[in-house]
């Protein structure tokens, strides 16, 4: 099932005939907001899923091109990064321990919103294409064997990235912005730096997500292009690492992390198209106010010095 909001964050099921409004089968669960209502309608799932599996089948729905799509997780408690989470291709690669990180629930945006440039110094911004879930039921101290069993769903995600200039080396690339430096890691907590979409694909649908062809495209020319079989630190181990350290709630969202390979930058004018192969597209234009300016296409220092790491004689 195929399940987020519409319009004015109208709950909906998707299928292949469009949009089905389901407010009146969730009518009766807490809504004081839209996060609010879907962090209700994943709790209560077990008992409201015969009444959306019907009006997915019956109800009238809204050709797609009609409706506005919405951030499926409004504004997730927590957004949990997989940092540095894929072998990059890398034969034989060099192994990390598993490294995660906190994003902003307020860089959340859904498809067709806009990304928008902050005038922060950076040395460029960059598109990063990941897998994502979101948590279904409480987890505290779970097992890997356990892990799963608390997976709602899963959607596709971009992790939007500025990044500080580079200290010692050369420089790729002019760092640019009337602002002030840019904060380290926060570079990716910028409103509008986390669009994800298109829905909620509920966890039976997906059958393997370490198999999954990941794929963004950059005004209709291809950046990342790969399968989620590459991740490193699979999703039975985030869960199970993350929920010793804390409890993760109903609503919360991870981003799997990327492989780096594609990595290129974002600027004015640009629309980026986020595709994952059994979840479903979405795209968001690019803004920035102050028309800086990056070579186009495939950043090949960064995706290979990140290549680079991995490689043993590196």
């Amino acid at each position: 099932m195929k399940i987020g909001f519409i319009n004015d964050f109208v709950p909906s099921v998707f299928t292949d005939r469009g949009a089905v409004d389901v407010s009146d089968v969730v009518s009766g669960l807490p809504a004081g907001t839209p996060q609010l209502l879907l962090e209700s309608i994943i709790q209560n799932f077990g008992d409201l899923r015969g009444a959306l599996e019907a009006a997915a089948e019956s109800g009238a729905a809204t050709p797609l091109d009609q409706v506005r799509l919405r951030p499926p997780v409004p504004r997730p408690g927590k957004i949990l990064m997989g940092q540095g989470n894929y072998l990059e291709n890398v034969e034989n690669p060099v192994r990390r321990p598993m490294s995660m990180f906190f994003k902003s629930p307020d860089a959340v945006i859904g498809p067709g919103d806009t990304v928008k440039l902050p005038p922060f110094q950076a040395r460029i911004f960059h598109h990063e294409a990941e897998l994502a879930f979101v948590i279904g039921s409480e987890a505290s101290n779970v097992s890997e064997d356990e892990a799963m069993g608390h997976i709602f769903g899963f959607l596709a995600g971009v992790d939007v990235s500025a990044r500080s200039p580079w200290i010692g080396g050369p420089t790729p690339g002019p760092t640019q912005g009337d602002g002030p430096p840019m904060p380290g890691n926060f570079g990716k907590s910028f409103d509008t730096f986390n669009p994800i979409g298109p829905w909620i694909v509920t966890a039976d649908e997906i059958s393997d997500p370490h198999n999954l062809h990941v794929q963004y495209r950059v005004n209709g020319e291809i950046r990342h292009d790969y399968y989620t079989s590459d991740m490193e630190h699979r999703i039975p181990v985030l869960i199970s690492t993350m929920s010793s350290i804390m409890t993760l709630k109903p609503g919360d969202l991870f981003m799997c992390g990327t492989n780096h390979q594609g990595l290129g930058p974002l600027q004015d004018g640009d629309v980026g198209e986020m595709e994952i192969d059994g979840i479903g597209s979405f795209s968001n234009p690019v803004v920035d106010p102050l028309k800086r300016e990056w070579p186009r296409g495939v950043e090949e220092l960064a995706a290979g010095s990140v290549r680079s790491s991995r490689t043993a004689s590196a």
